[in-house]
């Protein structure tokens, strides 16, 4: 069970649940027995694995594997384990009575930690400096990461949560919406994921693994992995941010093509300026003095019947409202809307770089410098 547009789930039928979580657990047992562990402890549904009870001990030096089972239904698999009892009696040298576990004696690492940072640090160097010329394979690891989740990355999926169920109801069943989803299909099948997964971009507890994900990426072809970046990028664009006001105005985006007014904008819509300056929008600076007695509610129905061409009025060209445009922009001088200060920003941060680029020319040496080696 889960609220159509959150994220969190739960299991309606408890036993039904703990039922396939124990077979689950069950099978997990079996597997590390068979790995060769000595035993696999499956500790009471509720009961904590306090860390400083334990010590570490390897397959080879007798240590189990310890199940601790929350009463939220997670399972957290603790391996290679003794009891601090039994590390101390055994590390100690004392006798060992019958039915104590036998430790083997440590054996030491064929590389100290030093070394392996080494070994690692170099190999990343190598690494980086042959994928710093080769940008085609460096866009699929940067497109496994954000899809598969990495470290060193922290990405997350927008949310689209709404504050009213016919908000979020409007965007869902919106055109644009409808038109992302076709594609995100598209791109969840090339990749081989579930084609009714939610997302292509993979969300905390629910990653695919990196390895066999970049291997696929390297198998498609540029136009292929392109669209690919285009939907996780659409996945992970954060409503309202100035991301969605740069990359909106770059692409020339008409908002005539993805909305029309609907009853969730009319039922937020009260602000009697606001109405009287759309009227003039849509049916003319004539009708909107002649009706700048009216209330709220007779004034959005002018606009709708604009809109639709309906009660003898006729119809307007495609419209949205002056806050929705790229770029967007205000009715009033009172503030309070998110796109135009959004809009703001962008156009004060692009000016801000043009005035450092023109200072920077402005005190330049005059000499050619080379480009950046192909």
């Amino acid at each position: 069970m889960s609220d159509l547009f959150g994220e969190d789930s739960f299991f309606a039928d408890a036993d039904a649940f703990w039922s396939a979580q124990t077979a689950a657990i069950e099978a997990r047992k079996a597997a590390y027995l068979e790995a060769g562990w000595s035993d696999v402890v499956i500790m009471a549904r509720g009961d904590w694995f306090r860390s400083w009870d334990y010590a570490h001990a390897g397959k080879r030096k007798g240590g189990r594997i310890y199940v601790e089972v929350r009463e939220s239904g997670e399972v957290s698999f603790h391996e290679g384990f003794v009891t601090t009892k039994e590390a101390k009696r055994l590390s100690g040298g004392g006798g060992r009575g019958e039915g104590d576990a036998v430790i083997a004696k440590p054996v030491r690492p064929e590389v100290s930690g030093p070394l392996n940072a080494y070994i690692d640090l170099h190999r990343h160097a190598a690494v980086r400096a042959d994928l710093a010329g080769h940008g085609g394979v460096a866009l699929r690891a940067m497109l496994a990461h954000v899809i598969a989740g990495a470290d060193l990355w922290s990405v997350d999926v927008e949310a689209q949560r709404a504050p009213k169920e016919d908000i979020a109801e409007s965007v869902e069943t919106s055109s644009a919406e409808t038109a992302f989803d076709l594609k995100r299909r598209a791109v969840l099948a090339v990749l081989g994921f579930d084609e009714e997964a939610s997302t292509v971009t993979g969300r905390p507890m629910n990653r695919p693994p990196f390895a066999p994900l970049f291997a696929r990426l390297l198998e498609l072809p540029d136009p292929v992995v392109l669209e690919v970046v285009a939907i996780v990028m659409g996945e992970t664009l954060q409503a309202g941010s100035e991301a969605v006001e740069m990359i909106g105005l770059h692409l020339g985006t008409d908002m005539r093509q993805h909305w029309s007014a609907d009853a969730a904008f009319f039922d937020r819509l009260r602000d009697r300026e606001v109405l009287l300056a759309i009227v003039g929008e849509v049916a003319g600076p004539e009708v909107a003095a002649a009706n700048a007695g009216e209330k709220g509610k007779a004034l959005k129905a002018i606009v709708s019947d604009c809109l639709e061409g309906a009660n003898g009025r006729g119809k307007a060209e495609p419209w949205v409202p002056q806050w929705m445009a790229f770029p967007p922009s205000a009715y009033t001088t009172r503030g309070g809307v998110g796109s135009v200060k959004s809009a703001a920003s962008v156009r004060h941060e692009l000016a801000v770089s043009a005035e450092g680029e023109l200072a920077e020319a402005n005190e330049g040496d005059g000499e050619e410098h080379p480009p950046l080696a192909a």
